[in-house]
């Protein structure tokens, strides 16, 4: 049974930092890549970036390029999200994902296993 569970959300001022990690199991993780996607309140998720199965390539949504970025560790079965500089407008659920996939990593439908989330707030 496949598994991602997410951890390392809370409640930080605008302009902090945050580091998201999420392990996953039950699956053989370096055959897939990982995205990460939010979901405010009232909102559809949304994609946030994902990051190539072999950990050399990130593609990242315009409005959190420059202040978020996604690392794996393969030995560890986990992928991280360093968010820095945080606006109030990155509050939302994070939620990590895999798919098999690298073409239009961003669309949500190939994504096939999901984490719960993790809340992050950001207080301006």
């Amino acid at each position: 049974q496949v598994q991602l569970v997410e951890s390392g959300g809370g409640l930080v001022q605008a302009g902090g930092s945050l580091r998201l990690s999420c392990v996953a199991s039950g699956l053989t993780f370096s055959a897939y890549n990982m995205g990460w996607f939010r979901q405010a309140p009232g909102k559809e998720r949304e994609f946030v970036g994902a990051i190539r199965k072999t950990g050399g390539i990130t593609y990242y949504t315009d409005s959190v390029k420059g202040r978020f970025s996604i690392s794996r560790d393969n030995a560890k079965n986990t992928v991280y999200l360093q968010m820095n500089n945080l606006k109030p407008e990155d509050t939302a659920v994070y939620y990590c994902a895999a798919r098999w996939s690298w073409g239009d990593v961003w669309d949500i439908s190939g994504y096939n296993n999901w984490g719960q989330g993790t809340q992050v707030t950001v207080s301006s």
